[in-house]
């Protein structure tokens, strides 16, 4: 029996687009391939399940063949506007395994929900294993979910002793309970938090792992507790009464096909899309209640600025689908060493890239360049929108100032956000633009040295060779 995890891609028509060595080694096994219809029977009715309804659904199924069973923790992810053209992103992870002909699963593992109010939320199995983390993790700390699922929880968070040297997570390990208040922070990144969970349990009472939230510290000795007290309230008024509203919308609309009349699906499509454009803004206050205090710095360490742009690429592909757009990819695999903070260039060049999307037209091309120029890395993102006249140019700099009012969505805070990012990394941010002929948005950030570049580098495959040594037994996973 393969062991550790897997990840693969369904197509609308139930072939395989993709997946790991450990997924083509089971579905092998089950007489599928690369290309050809995807044979592990339970897996594809978790699949199917997921399409029809157009949510994510997680289950835990038996795979089995000559060597063995194994009981494994399945989410599937569909994305697309239709079942017809829905593909499906999987991601799984082995609980546990037994010699062939053992005793069967003991079944779904029991709905636990997360501790409310959190930014974003994770999951991990009764190893301790990440199964799922939520894409809000991408975008706001760099977190790559190819690298983190399947891994252990200490790939994605390290944890710290809080003041009285207790550490609460190992606490309610050992005691299976909930936890609240572990100090921690984002691997790679510094960034301060706080994580809590609730225990999850499979239908026996035993242990099944914790469904668990990140949190803002209480306060932060670099702010005063001021940008955590901030954070709650929001959390308070508007994230957690958001959050509430959309999945109630969601449910509507996912449970509405043939039971509801069309036109309350499309008003529940409606009302979750309002409070998620509701969310965006929130988020862009924070963002802005913090880049414009006094103290306010960013991380100085190297960072691929070609890295960075693949990461912001696939995370806008299905936007980008959804508008008929093509997000040009760079030219060759060359790295682009600049200096800066990872998670704050990624908020940059997505914010970039969503707006070249949006203000494309159907069938046009967003291009990117990196050019190295004057002691700086410069990436130039081209859209083919109707441009930008050259004396509205320097407004759209500012708060709440929108390109065109026309095209939906948006809060005005964006590129003022990315340009104060930009400056506060050392760099600029600039526009040049004619009216008719697109816009080219061109992010400066300070080039790394030569030593740097490669001290990160190696750095980077030293860390490749420790998780191939003595990570678990499991793959990276991929989820939508």
């Amino acid at each position: 029996m393969t062991r550790g995890a897997f990840h693969a891609l369904i197509d609308a028509d139930d072939r395989v687009l993709s997946g790991d060595a450990r997924f083509a080694e089971l579905n092998d096994r089950a007489a599928g391939g690369s290309g050809a219809s995807f044979a592990l029977g339970a897996v594809a009715a978790l699949v199917r399940i997921a399409r029809a309804l157009r949510v994510p659904v997680a289950r835990t199924v038996t795979i089995g063949d000559e060597q063995g069973d194994g009981d494994w923790h399945v989410r599937a992810v569909p994305s697309g506007d239709s079942p017809d053209a829905q593909t499906v992103a999987l991601a799984a992870t082995l609980l546990r395994e037994r010699p062939a002909g053992g005793a069967a699963s003991p079944g779904i593992i029991a709905t636990v929900e997360p501790p409310p109010g959190a930014d974003w939320t994770w999951e991990v199995d009764a190893a301790l294993r990440v199964v799922r983390i939520a894409p809000a993790a991408c975008a706001r700390h760099g977190v790559d979910p190819v690298a983190v699922l399947g891994q252990p929880l200490t790939h994605l968070f390290v944890l710290e002793a809080r003041g009285d040297g207790a550490m609460p997570l190992l606490e309610a390990v050992s005691t299976v309970r909930d936890v609240t208040g572990q100090p921690a922070s984002v691997r790679g990144q510094g960034v301060r938090i706080e994580l809590a969970a609730n225990v999850r349990r499979d239908v026996t009472g035993a242990f099944a792992g914790f469904v668990g939230g990140v949190f803002a510290p209480a306060t932060d000795a670099r702010d005063g507790g001021l940008t955590g007290a901030f954070n709650a309230r929001l959390h308070r008024v508007l994230r957690v009464p958001l959050g509430t509203i959309i999945a109630q919308a969601d449910s509507i609309r996912a449970a509405g096909d043939g039971a509801l009349a069309a036109s309350y699906t499309e008003y529940a499509a409606d009302i979750a899309s309002a409070g998620r454009h509701l969310l965006g803004l929130v988020d862009d206050l924070v963002d802005m209640e913090a880049i414009e205090r006094g103290d306010f710095v960013t991380a100085r360490m190297p960072v691929d600025l070609a890295a960075v742009v693949r990461e912001a690429s696939g995370l806008l592909a299905a936007r980008a689908a959804e508008f008929g757009v093509t997000i040009a990819p760079l030219a060759g695999e060359a790295a682009a060493w600049v200096i800066g903070e990872y998670r704050r260039a990624l908020q940059i060049v997505v914010n970039l890239l969503s707006n070249a999307v949006a203000y494309s037209p159907p069938g046009g091309v967003v291009r990117l360049r990196v050019k190295r120029r004057e002691g700086h890395v410069r990436l130039l993102v081209t859209d083919q929108g109707r441009g930008i006249p050259a004396h509205e140019q320097p407004r759209v700099f500012e708060k709440f100032v929108r390109g065109d009012d026309s095209i939906p969505g948006g809060s005005g805070l964006g590129l003022y956000i990315a340009r104060r990012l930009a400056q506060a990394m050392d760099g600029t941010l600039t526009l040049e633009s004619e009216l008719g002929e697109g816009a080219c948005f061109t992010l400066a950030l300070p080039a790394a040295s030569a030593q740097a570049a490669g001290e990160q580098d190696q750095e980077q495959a030293e860390d490749g060779q420790a998780t191939a040594v003595i990570g678990p037994d499991a793959a990276p996973q991929h989820e939508a």
